[in-house]
């Protein structure tokens, strides 16, 4: 049974960071993705990372202020969020996908095309 766990949402003043986890049990995957949905707005795509980490993509919004890493021999993904303002209040969620769709832009920003999904972190940013 796959399993995608999240860690690491919280409150934190306009300006402030926080790094959120995903730890995956039982297999690693091709690619993992962070999403975040806000109340009444539609989930969207947040940042993407492939097996070997060597290629990332991320929303244009939050390009330069979060960062996506993964620790193969954790297991774990991670989402460094810095510079963080009110509009990126979310539950983040993380998402795996067995295929290489990070290599497809119309792929790796579509959430329908993963194939697990952790149960979402709260991120709640203050003004």
């Amino acid at each position: 049974q796959v399993q995608l766990v999240e860690s690491g949402g919280g409150l934190v003043q306009a300006g402030g960071s926080l790094r959120l986890s995903c730890a995956a049990s039982g297999r690693t995957f091709n690619t993992v993705g962070w999403f975040r949905q806000a109340p009444g707005k539609e989930r969207e795509f947040v940042a993407a990372i492939d097996w070997s980490g060597s290629s990332t993509r991320y929303e244009d919004s939050v390009k330069g202020r979060f960062t996506i890493s993964r620790d193969n021999a954790k297991i774990t993904v991670y989402l460094q969020t810095n510079s963080l303002k009110p509009e990126d209040t979310a539950v983040y969620y993380c998402a795996a996908a067995s295929s290489n769709i990070i290599y497809y832009t119309a792929r790796y920003r579509n959430w329908a095309e993963y194939d697990h999904w952790g149960q979402g972190t709260q991120v709640t940013v203050s003004s």
